[in-house]
């Protein structure tokens, strides 16, 4: 469980650096006034900006539950080959969520993606109390 709550971090933190990068290119090529980012007010933002900054955003929703579904089972010795599988198909579908929503972006594709990955950590929550 701690290879997969690590690999979502390590998203996280790839998001982060992505929408900070883009930030600065906004500037850069004019796009956007640096004062805009005093507040993250006071302006039409780019459509780049605003999807890196939802995407990075979005990491601190649903792998929420991740997180403590993750933490509990390890805490509780309850990490059998279930939970590993349904760990690492969260983190999965949580990369491809991503991948999707900071390239294409189409809506449905997204949606499926965030879909199998609230499957996950639904079946990731039953297999805790299933377990404890």
């Amino acid at each position: 469980m701690l290879y997969p709550m690590f690999a979502m971090v390590l998203l996280t933190v790839v998001i982060g650096g992505i929408a900070v990068r883009s930030r600065f290119a906004s500037v850069k090529n004019g796009d956007m006034q640096p004062e805009y980012y005093k507040l993250m007010q006071g302006g039409d933002v780019s459509t780049k900006v605003a999807a890196t900054t939802r995407s990075f955003n979005n990491q601190f929703e649903v792998p929420m539950l991740f997180y403590v579904a993750s933490a509990l089972h390890i805490a509780l010795g309850l990490e059998g080959l279930v939970a590993v599988l349904l760990a690492w198909l969260f983190v999965l579908a949580r990369c491809v969520h991503a991948y999707i929503h900071l390239t294409y972006n189409r809506v449905l594709h997204r949606l499926a993606a965030f879909e199998v990955a609230v499957v996950a950590v639904l079946g990731l929550w039953v297999n805790l109390l299933v377990q404890y």
